[in-house]
């Protein structure tokens, strides 16, 4: 992952088709978003590819991946893990959706405004774009994401967050420039994990049996 167009190629191809296992194996529509989260991450690896095999730069693919990378996913996991909580979690998850709704309007905005750039940086892929306020940008973006599968509704859930919380730390670490693109592709491979989660999850009650019985 990350390492080159190829590895991000197959990556990607995996990672979708883990993410098409995790839709036909859920049971409830409430699920179905966070359930599509592989097959959303899948995607941004395979344009992250198209990216690689540019030589970076600002093309339509840079901005493709800086749209799901930062505004895209801000909304989508909150919103996710949200729907498929079960109701007792939900208000606590309130925080998390709001965070990622401030975090997507200011990143949509300066993306629309602005220019993303990519730069290939030995193995990894480095974005850049002119932000201000990044530290409380960052804060939102990461209550958003993470803090919204660390406080979500069942232990799959809660461990894909600890799994890219640590993540977060460790790419931050080792790849400072290069933190967004090698977050991304560890949150991809982590989110194997919901396949675990589709595959046991029950279906909708039925209901109560209907009365055909003629009146009286």
């Amino acid at each position: 992952m990350c390492w080159s167009a190829t590895a991000d190629l197959v990556a990607g191809t995996g990672i979708t088709a883990v993410g098409v296992a995790c839709v036909v194996c859920t049971r409830t529509a409430r699920d179905l978003p966070l359930a599509a989260l592989p097959l959303l991450l899948g995607a941004h690896q395979l344009v992250e590819s198209a990216v690689w095999r540019a030589g970076g730069g600002s093309g339509a693919a840079t901005l493709v991946w800086a749209v799901v990378a930062l505004p895209l996913l801000a909304l989508w996991v909150p919103f996710a893990v949200l729907l498929a909580a079960p109701a007792g979690a939900r208000r606590r998850l309130l925080v998390p959706a709001v965070a990622g709704v401030a975090a997507a309007a200011f990143l949509s905005y300066w993306l629309a405004r602005g220019t993303v750039t990519a730069e290939i940086r030995g193995h990894t892929v480095g974005y850049v774009i002119d932000l201000p306020y990044g530290p409380p940008v960052v804060v939102a973006y990461l209550v958003a994401t993470v803090g919204s599968l660390l406080l979500g509704g069942d232990r799959t859930v809660r461990l894909l967050g600890v799994v890219v919380a640590a993540g977060a730390a460790l790419c931050a670490a080792l790849w400072r420039l290069e933190y967004v693109s090698t977050w991304c592709a560890l949150a991809a491979v982590a989110s194997v994990l919901l396949l675990r989660r589709a595959a046991r999850r029950p279906g909708p009650e039925p209901g109560p049996p209907a009365d055909h019985g003629a009146a009286g």
